[in-house]
């Protein structure tokens, strides 16, 4: 697999409680590991199929396809990496209740 670059993320709101990002993923980009330490909601802007990495070991890797303006939600305590593995960009909004 080629090596992937860093998704986009735009910081719309910071509040003490509230964290909304806008994050794009042009093809062949990813979030990076990292752990949400508040539940999040999951608002997709444009569907697609991204690729779910649940643990370092990079045979555990799921497809995850997301529909635009289909939200979902998951609890704090997740660490995962999110990529763009496919040819076009995918884009969600993220809100973090902090």
């Amino acid at each position: 697999m080629p090596e992937r670059t860093p998704a986009t993320a735009e910081q719309q709101v910071s509040e003490p409680n509230l964290r909304v990002t806008l994050w794009r993923f042009p093809p062949g980009t990813e979030t990076g590991w990292h752990r949400h330490e508040a539940p999040y909601v999951v608002v997709p802007v444009k569907g697609g199929t991204l690729t779910v990495e649940q643990t370092r070991d990079d045979h555990d890797a799921t497809p995850y396809p997301i529909e635009t303006a289909k939200s979902y939600a998951r609890p704090a305590g997740v660490e995962h990496n999110i990529a763009n593995d496919t040819d076009e960009e995918i884009a969600f909004v993220e809100i973090e209740m902090l």
